[in-house]
């Protein structure tokens, strides 16, 4: 039975990831800080589902705190490990960027001390769309040079693909980053765009919408997300043999970068009309310039992935909405 140390497995990405992996059959052990960054009974209560699947256990305990991380990675002895802990949120990295670097820097390099100490068979870490940064030729794909991050939370995932990188080649550990774009669905965040906007039309407030509507999502359902994840786990990076078309293995390590995006680019304006739909309720609407650090735009190229799976997420934005609402609704009693 192959045993998966989740990181962040209270959080949106984490919760959902372990909970297919506990429907398949796999063992996993969740690691969370239950930091306080939004509210943490929405994380106790993700948590106290995947309590309620045979298989699952759980350390409560901040990633920078090495000495508890390395207590529970040596206790569970995993053979994989999916790193989704991190300090979130483009935005909170403008006012507290001393937070990213010990969680997103320092944290990383204990779970990456981890899956050399008990040479897993695959290390996988989360990456973010926003390393493309400044960049302006889209779709993104991996290959793209990514050296123009506009935040330090973007900054401290090239950080961490960087460090990933060295570690696999000095201690030969398989790694695969993968990078997200824009992932929504039923259990996500609170401060997450999507989220806000169907929580204050439904209290009648306006939403803020930036750049006046002039901005483009590649937005990814988080059920997509999760199984790209899942597929990925099986695709290990090793020596030229493993290489397919398209791909970015290293020459120098049994290391890759994937995105995972539903390569497709859609208008603000659009996925707010299509939560106004799922509502039946229009939006009063606030426009604003952009935010500091933010883009216009993010559109995936998922090729890579389906080469590498036989998978590409393809679900439909209003879709989507659709089943986020229906969960929100019954989530929030709104």
């Amino acid at each position: 039975m192959t045993r998966v140390l989740v990181t962040g497995s209270a959080g949106f990405i984490g919760f959902h990831l372990s909970r297919l992996l506990l429907d398949e059959g796999f063992t996993v052990h969740g690691f969370d800080g239950m930091t306080d960054y939004y509210d943490v009974r929405l994380k106790q209560r993700r948590h106290a589902h995947l309590f309620q699947k045979p298989g699952f256990t759980a350390t409560e305990a901040l990633l920078e705190d090495q000495e508890a991380f390395d207590a529970a990675a040596d206790a569970f002895e995993p053979d994989v490990i999916v790193h989704l802990a991190a300090q979130a949120g483009v935005r909170y990295s403008l006012e507290n960027p001393k937070a990213y670097l010990s969680t997103n820097v320092m944290g990383t390099f204990s779970v990456m001390e981890a899956a050399r100490r008990h040479a897993v068979q695959h290390l996988l870490m989360a990456s973010t769309s926003s390393i493309y940064g400044a960049n302006e030729e889209m779709p993104y794909s991996e290959t793209d040079k990514a050296d123009t991050q506009l935040t330090i939370y973007a900054a401290t995932k090239k950080a961490n693909e960087s460090m990933g990188h060295a570690w696999a080649h000095i201690h030969q550990v398989p790694t695969t980053m993968f990078r997200f774009f824009t992932v929504y669905g039923p259990w996500g965040r609170p401060d997450l765009a999507f989220y806000k906007f169907v929580d204050l039309i439904l209290d009648g407030r306006p939403i803020d919408v930036y750049n006046y509507g002039d901005m483009y999502r590649d937005f990814t359902y988080i059920d997509d997300l999760v199984r790209g994840i899942r597929l990925l786990v099986d695709a290990v990076p090793g020596g030229e043999e493993t290489r397919v078309e398209a791909d970015t293995l290293s020459p120098a390590a049994p290391f890759r970068v994937v995105n995972i995006g539903n390569s497709d680019k859609v208008r603000l304006m659009d996925f707010i009309a299509g939560i106004e739909e799922a509502l039946g309720q229009e939006a009063e609407k606030n426009m604003m310039p952009m935010q500091t650090g933010d883009v216009p735009a993010t559109w995936a190229d998922a090729t890579l992935l389906q080469n590498l799976t036989g998978y590409r997420p393809q679900t439909d934005f209003r879709d989507g909405i659709r089943r986020f609402v229906e969960w929100y609704r019954e989530y929030s009693g709104k």
